[in-house]
């Protein structure tokens, strides 16, 4: 079928009792033949919540959820199952988080082109806003338990607005590539996906991040690399 392996992972960060979540991945909120036609391996288990309650992480617990933006392979995870869902459960999953996204990946989530727009979920605009917790960076303040240790880059090759986390740990700062670089294959600079909007943008945007990522020592984490969560 023309296919290729490709991972839909988060990222947990954990820093003085506050538990952020680097999008939610694909989630199981897809109608079985939407599941089938993307070759969706687990349709019916919403594997993020399966293994942040094996790691000893309740729901309840998320304090932020940050969202690069709004593809639903990247922000379906907020969903219940469509299992759920079917039987009248549409609450989002996360009650008591807050939920980040920037300003322009907001606005394309709102409005997308043609060319995209079944890469969003209708719905799940209208949840985020009527859940009185999103914040919309710049618009609304990064809230400032977070502000020493966070720090978000914009690119636009991808999707218009795509806001990659800085996270700066102790001895180590962890860049969150979402689509910007999917995975190993995609690290040399002219690879880029079908999917991304400007691709020789892109490439430029990889390249400007790479210079700081090297002096940096930064980690590099891949949201689609099917073997490996990150690397330099």
């Amino acid at each position: 079928l023309g296919r290729i392996p490709l991972a839909c992972r988060s990222l947990l960060i954990e820093f003085n009792g506050i538990k952020i979540l680097c999008e939610t991945g694909i989630g199981a909120f897809f109608e079985p033949k939407l599941a089938e036609r993307f070759g969706v391996q687990t349709p019916e288990k919403h594997l993020l919540l399966e293994n942040l309650k094996a790691a000893g992480h309740s729901l309840e617990s998320i304090n932020y959820v940050i969202l690069s933006h709004l593809h639903f392979d990247h922000a379906g995870g907020l969903l219940p199952t469509y299992q759920e869902m079917q039987k009248g459960n549409k609450d989002l999953v996360f009650p008591n988080a807050k939920f980040i996204v920037g300003a322009t990946a907001w606005e394309r989530a709102l409005h997308p082109h043609s060319r995209d727009k079944a890469s969003f979920i209708p719905e799940l605009t209208d949840k985020l806003k009527n859940s009185g917790r999103l914040i919309v960076i710049p618009e609304d303040p990064l809230p400032k338990e977070l502000s020493e240790r966070i720090e978000f880059l914009i690119t636009e090759g991808h999707t218009p607005g795509q806001m990659h986390t800085l996270f700066k740990g102790d001895k180590q700062k962890v860049f969150f590539c979402g689509d910007l670089i999917p995975g190993r294959p995609w690290v040399h600079l002219p690879i880029t996906m079908g999917y991304d909007r400007f691709p020789e943008q892109l490439i430029d945007e990889k390249a400007n991040v790479y210079v700081r990522a090297t002096k940096e020592d930064w980690l590099l984490f891949y949201t689609h690399d099917p073997e490996a969560a990150a690397s330099h």
